[in-house]
């Protein structure tokens, strides 16, 4: 029997949009997939060596639940004030420690070691002014074409 594929598409930057990609990554990988994670545009950020610089934005995220049921009465425009997404990454990060979840580093790590292949998109890198020092050891700076070369045969392809 074939190994199953997983091919993932990460363009998103944030705290919140980091963990699908290596979540779903890893387990796959667990699974017995053949599992490649293509970083483009603002998910270029999962794969620097330093993840303090991510966030979360309540702003433009209605599904994000807030303590006391805030999201029921604050209007979305108090969302925007200076502070709240500092705040409202605190408050998740520590939501997270306290439920025991693995930080973004973590999940990172164990991606790489499941053989989880990530692929830096070569154009975005060069658009954005990053250098390949940028970012983690293990990584394959390449182009879509590259990606497609797996995603064109892969069993399951999913985008966030």
């Amino acid at each position: 029997m074939e190994q199953k594929k997983l091919a993932i598409i990460a363009t998103k930057g944030s705290l919140d949009w980091g963990y699908p990609p290596f979540i779903l990554g890893s387990t796959a990988a667990a699974l017995g997939y053949d599992v490649e994670i293509f970083f483009t545009f603002y998910g270029l950020q999962l794969l620097k060596k330093d993840l303090d610089h991510l966030r979360v934005t309540p702003l433009g995220n209605p599904g994000m639940p807030m303590p006391g049921g805030m999201e029921k009465w604050m209007p979305v425009l108090v969302t925007a004030l200076p502070g709240m997404e500092s705040m409202m990454t605190s408050m998740m990060k520590k939501q997270m420690k306290a439920k025991g979840v693995a930080s973004l580093e973590e999940l990172r790590e164990l991606s790489q070691e499941a053989e989880v292949r990530f692929i830096a998109c070569n154009m975005t890198v060069e658009l954005f002014d990053m250098q390949p020092s940028d970012f983690i050891d293990g990584i394959e700076l390449a182009g879509a074409a590259r990606f497609f070369e797996f995603a064109g045969d892969a069993d399951i392809c999913m985008y966030m």
